[in-house]
């Protein structure tokens, strides 16, 4: 790569708004290509890192693991469309059972907080009976 194409970890992490350690860390889990050398030793990065690591970086912020993350770069370098479809929905799936328990975890709370008076004797407190209780209702 000749070093006038090639940029810096230091511009690759500015243009993508990351640190140089969270390039490094991505390089280690094969999410970045190993960047070719200039003979001092330093890192020569294409101009397609930086949107490869914006890549990366929208990925996890919609939830995807890094593992799915590299999942999604092989599969888009096959330009299949229907599998990074089948990948998001099967994240959007996952997404909506954690929403459902969570819903159910803020239900059970919500009625614990209603019925406790906030005063009172510890022993007369719902909240920890329901948590001292010797089987959690399930529902």
């Amino acid at each position: 790569m000749p070093v006038s194409s090639s940029l810096k970890i230091g511009e690759v992490a500015t243009r993508s708004g990351t640190s140089i350690d969270t390039i490094r860390y991505y390089e280690r889990r094969c999410l970045l290509p190993a960047p070719a050398r200039r003979p001092s030793g330093y890192r020569c990065y294409g101009p397609d890192a930086p949107r490869r690591l914006h890549f990366i970086l929208r990925a996890k912020a919609l939830g995807f693991t890094l593992e799915e993350i590299g999942e999604l770069l092989g599969i888009s370098a096959q330009h299949d469309v229907a599998a990074i479809r089948a990948a998001a929905a099967r994240k959007l799936a996952g997404v909506d059972a954690r929403l459902a328990e969570l819903q159910r975890i803020r239900d059970a709370l919500s009625t614990l907080v209603d019925h406790c008076p906030g005063h009172g004797p510890v022993a007369d407190c719902p909240i920890l009976a329901a948590l001292n209780a010797p089987e959690l209702d399930h529902d």
